[in-house]
């Protein structure tokens, strides 16, 4: 993962996929801002939901899936409801069988991000609930390299969102 100080400097264009969430009033906690827990809950469904439309995961039927393996949450700032997150997605690495995502959450009509997740995934096949020796499908790696944004990347870090989808 990048040092802090690249990922507090991290705007929505270093994130080709972004997702809007309207937090609800149960989001928050006693301390008045969006409770921790939260964070992961939306880093799983920006994954998933990319996966979804872009990757043509169908969870139920899928024969392959991911399992989570690793998660890691920086945070610089609060969000609190009423409030709109925008969930930037991008790929930083992507194995032969494991993906590491980035989430960058950012608070609809602030430029600053307020947190960044590291999110693992290790694809598994729905048989066996081990990953297969060939590595993910063609079909996933191809989806997931639209958003990778990793060493080696051929594509720029400042695209503006959505625009190599």
């Amino acid at each position: 993962m990048a040092s802090l100080q690249d990922l507090k400097a991290r705007r929505r264009e270093d994130y080709p996929y972004i997702l809007d969430y309207r937090t609800r009033w149960n989001d928050n906690d006693m301390y008045d801002h969006m409770n921790n827990s939260v964070y992961n809950f939306l880093f799983d469904s920006v994954v998933n939901d990319y996966l979804m439309k872009h990757c043509n995961l169908h969870p139920p039927t899928s024969e392959e899936h991911p399992l989570a393996a690793h998660l890691h949450t920086d945070f610089f700032s609060s969000i609190a409801y009423p409030a709109v997150a925008e969930l930037g997605l991008r790929v930083n690495k992507l194995g032969r069988s494991s993906v590491t995502y980035e989430i960058g959450l950012f608070e609809q009509g602030s430029p600053d991000i307020k947190a960044v997740g590291e999110f693992v995934h290790v694809w598994v096949q729905r048989a066996t609930q081990k990953p297969a020796p060939t590595g993910m499908s063609d079909g996933l790696r191809k989806g997931l390299e639209k958003i990778y944004r990793g060493p080696g990347s051929p594509l720029s870090s400042s695209s503006p969102p959505g625009s190599k989808l």
